[in-house]
């Protein structure tokens, strides 16, 4: 088993939660989005992005609106809707039961084997 393809299953289950996240603080276009992430060394390829927010989108937890740029074609932000607020807020309290969860699962594993 090749340990990247874990480390990317890992990235890819959390992405999500991740862009819903970004677009709470504000909205953002993707290549704003694609910025944020790869600062926080969540490495997404545009590929991977774009069918996602389309996604996001269509479950209605995402909307978008175009906006002229003085460098270029006009951008599309996306803007996080009041369903994805409260999608995004369970989503904070399933984040934190889960850390809780694989705390306990991986703190108590390393004494027991001691």
């Amino acid at each position: 088993m090749k340990i990247e393809n874990t480390k990317a299953q890992m990235r890819k289950g959390v992405l999500e939660y991740c862009i819903l996240s970004i677009l709470q603080k504000g909205d953002a276009y993707t290549s704003e989005i694609l910025e944020t992430l790869k600062a926080a060394e969540m490495i997404v390829v545009e590929g991977t992005i774009y069918p996602l927010l389309t996604r996001l989108k269509n479950a209605g937890l995402l909307s978008y609106r175009w906006e002229e740029s003085t460098s270029g074609p006009p951008r599309k932000y996306y803007v996080l809707t009041e369903n994805g607020t409260l999608f995004l807020k369970e989503l904070d309290k399933t984040w934190n039961n889960l850390v809780i969860a694989v705390n306990q699962v991986t703190n108590s594993k390393s004494t027991t084997n001691e």
